[in-house]
This record gives structure tokens, sequence and C-alpha cells, in this order.
């Protein structure tokens, strides 16, 4: 399972290279992907290992990125995001570029945002191998504020982990 996600993470890595940035109003009952006002599709699905159609004509190494990110959604929920989709889109943290929500039936609201922002993906994977590395949630956050304080948008409104 460690060597299969260290794979997973490091294909996403060469992922990050070729992508480029894109926000969040909740998807309505239906599964079907919505436009937000921000031009971010959402898209509700059963859970978190169901993947939104958004992704269907994506490269494999995308939906790895949104499956790394739906594993980690704790941690990310912590991390904030530097592509500027706070102000732009209303996220949160850096978990909002791929989930918006997940319901306590299980059900997921994914967001289309990180398919097109390299920092968005970026992020997600850099904490995601981080924390595999055994670093806790407050040394994530805090590489990732240094890292990207300088020549990046405004982080999101993110609280620091507990």
């Amino acid at each position: 399972m460690f060597r299969h996600a260290t794979v997973v993470l490091a294909s996403t890595a060469l992922l990050l290279m070729l992508s480029a940035c894109g926000g969040s109003k909740a998807a309505e009952e239906s599964h079907a992907p919505h436009q937000t006002p921000s031009g971010d599709l959402q898209e509700k699905t059963a859970s978190l290992t169901t993947l939104p159609s958004f992704l269907d004509k994506q490269p494999e190494q995308m939906k790895k990125a949104y499956l790394v990110a739906a594993q980690t959604k704790d941690l990310l929920r912590n991390i904030p995001c530097y592509c500027g989709c706070g102000e732009s889109a209303g996220h949160q943290s850096n978990m909002n570029c791929f989930i918006k929500e997940t319901a306590s039936d299980g059900s997921v609201v994914w967001d289309d945002h990180a398919t097109r922002c390299g920092v968005c993906l970026e992020i997600a994977v850099k904490s995601a191998q981080w924390q595999q590395q055994g670093q806790s949630a407050k040394d994530i956050r805090e590489q990732i504020d240094k890292q990207y304080q300088k020549g990046f948008a405004k982080p999101t409104p993110t609280p620091l982990p507990s």
C-alpha cells in the first residue's frame, strides 16, 4: 500500500508541470456537473472513491491527484492554497480546490478548480508526500506557508492545525 501511494504521488508530481490556474456554489441535488459563478464545475458523487465525470477526459495522473486529495482531505482542510482561489472562488483551504464538501451520508461535492491549477495540485501533492513521510499537519502547514508566502497570491483563510 505504501509503495503504491508513493508511485501515485510521484506520478502526480509529474502532472504538476503540465498544469495552470482557474472557484464555488453548492451543487444542486442532481449529480450532473453544475457551473459556479466563478466558472468552476462542481459535481456530487456517492463517495470519496467515486470520482466525478468531469475527470473522465482528464489524464490518469489528474484522477490520481483527486484520489490523493480525497485520501488526505482532513490534512488539506488545514493547508492553505496560494493560487488566489480564496478571493476568486471563496475557497477556505486547499481541500476546496478538489472537494467542496462531504455530506454526513458520505456523498461528496467535487470541484474541478484543481484541474486547471498547478499551484493547487502542487500544494496537495507536496502535503500528501510530507504526511506520508511522517510529518505533522503543523509542520506541513509551516513548510507550505514558508514556500508560498512570496511570489504567489494571497492564501485562503485556512485555520491552523490543532
